[in-house]
């Protein structure tokens, strides 16, 4: 593309070299001149100065920052705007509808003409796949499961018999979904497995990274609301409800019943114990650990968790504890020496 195409892409203005051609993105130093890049804090100054990029989008309040790029993009938002080349740079492969010959089906699956089943797929009993689903290559879909249009399975996906998956998912590599929860009751000597017959009930515009687990419901379902991401290595228990737009980060793991809001945040290695209400728009840092109900809105840390607030003040007594004890000892030892 031409600095100028891109320009018209973004909605943009060019400064400088309006048929400057690049074929690629990179980052600021590693960009080529054939690279587009971007420019948007003044902390990136000494990288965008050196930079070899072609095409640099930059916001206007560093349109004229020092930088050998000679072809710069004037754009509100940088990053947003390299957000939307990166689809016309890098297009996504091309969507072939069928049924590959290796794949198992079984008789009674519905397989919109427009979807896409790869090789060594097994399709169960009862299977519906709306059109633009495509299911990965080795994944599996169980028996009576509805996956919607354009949700995306990749290799090796496991959907639990009785799953529901809404419009424009995508579930990748490892993920399994609607696995048996970790329910006992203790009985005659041994834990006694509860069986577990709800569902797990994906929402459309769901994202769920690899390697994860989303446990079905035992008698109620566990639901996952539309447009939420999980990332790699989330663990969901069952019964578990998440709201709208959440973003669950690496390693969270959410235990059985709890209830979790709309647009609420666990940031990474962070998680809630079982049968707790997480207000909508809450936020937990990373590491937290729940223990007890947060009120919607808040902003939590710690372990157990707490407001993050009460929490630096927490941080920052103990942190002075050890000057005041190193005092106390000296008063202690000064007491010693008198008669």
């Amino acid at each position: 593309m031409t600095a100028a195409a891109i320009a018209a892409a973004v909605s943009g203005v060019v400064v400088g070299d309006a048929e400057r051609l690049v074929s690629g993105i990179a980052p600021l130093d590693r960009a080529t001149e054939r690279h587009v890049s971007f420019f948007a804090k003044v902390g990136y100054g000494a990288l965008f100065e050196l930079s070899n990029a072609g095409v640099v989008l930059v916001s206007p309040a560093l349109a004229e920052a020092a930088g050998k790029c000679t072809s710069r993009v004037v754009v509100e938002n940088p990053h947003e705007a390299m957000l939307a080349l990166l689809p016309i740079f890098y297009p996504e492969v091309d969507f072939v509808p069928g049924v590959h010959p290796a794949a198992i089906v079984d008789s009674s699956a519905r397989v919109a003409a427009g979807a896409r089943v790869d090789a060594f797929c097994v399709i169960g009993a009862g299977v519906s796949l709306a059109d633009g689903a495509w299911i990965g290559a080795g994944s599996v879909v169980g028996d009576g499961v509805t996956v919607g249009a354009r949700t995306r399975l990749y290799p090796q996906v496991t959907l639990y018999a009785g799953s529901v998956i809404g419009e424009r998912v995508v579930l990748h590599s490892g993920t399994r979904i609607g696995s048996d929860g970790f329910g006992y009751v203790f009985q005659d000597g041994a834990h006694q497995k509860i069986p577990h017959v709800g569902r797990c009930v994906i929402g459309d515009d769901v994202e769920i990274g690899a390697n994860c687990a989303v446990d079905r419901g035992s008698i109620d379902d566990t639901v996952i609301g539309a447009g939420s991401k999980l990332d790699n290595l989330v663990h969901i228990g069952h019964n578990v409800r998440i709201g709208r737009l959440c973003l669950l980060m690496a390693q969270v793991g959410i235990a059985g019943s709890t209830h979790i809001g709309d647009g609420v945040i666990f940031a990474g290695q962070s998680g809630a114990t079982g049968h707790l209400e997480i207000g909508s728009g809450a936020r937990m840092a990373a590491r937290t650990a729940v223990f007890r109900d947060v009120p919607a809105g808040e902003t939590w840390s710690g372990t157990p968790a707490r407001p993050h607030r009460e929490e630096l003040r927490k941080d920052a007594a103990l942190h002075r504890l050890a000057a005041r004890l190193k005092e106390i000892e000296a008063l202690l030892d000064a007491a010693k020496k008198i008669p």
